[in-house]
């Protein structure tokens, strides 16, 4: 094929993107501790979001596509809202200190699950900001992870060479 369009804004490695619910754009998340949203037709970055203190690993946009949530080095999470044009919320918790790999959305969007570098995936309730789980099985870091298309689980990928279900 050919490269038929160039998306040119981060200034550091881009590490994961998230196309929009039928919506023409995407936002992507790079080790410039930024996110950005970008219009498909266009090329061009429409928005910019700021707040980690380290690389962005993971993005993921919110069921309705309206907001979209960050995993980064930093070991928070955070949900940025593209019409207020801010973050909305940040997940930490004081015993977590590395890094996210993944994030993903549960159906009606509100839970978010982050797989983590200590080998855990944490349940954040969206509204409350509020640790609501923690998904402990996996023999090393969580690196990816997906939930089905109705709602019903939630699939870890790990660098124990394992995937596990959840139900």
């Amino acid at each position: 094929g050919m490269k038929i369009l160039e998306f040119l804004d981060h200034t550091g490695d881009v590490m994961s993107l998230s196309l929009a619910p039928e919506k023409q754009i995407f936002v992507s998340g790079a080790c410039d501790a930024s996110a950005k949203v970008w219009d498909i037709r266009t090329g061009k970055c429409t928005q910019t979001f700021t707040g980690h203190e380290s690389d962005i690993n993971a993005v993921q946009f919110f069921p309705n596509g309206d907001a979209f949530g960050t995993g980064s080095d930093d070991a928070s999470c955070r949900l940025f809202d593209l019409r207020a044009d801010r973050e909305l919320n940040q997940y930490t918790h004081d015993n977590i200190l590395c890094g996210i790999t993944s994030v993903a959305f549960s159906r009606s969007g509100r839970l978010l699950f982050a797989g983590y570098d200590d080998f855990n995936c944490n349940v954040w309730d969206t509204l409350k900001g509020d640790r609501v789980g923690v998904l402990a099985a996996h023999d090393n870091r969580v690196s990816c992870l997906g939930v089905s298309s109705d709602g019903m689980a939630l699939c870890t990928g790990s660098w124990d060479s394992a995937l596990k279900i959840w139900a």
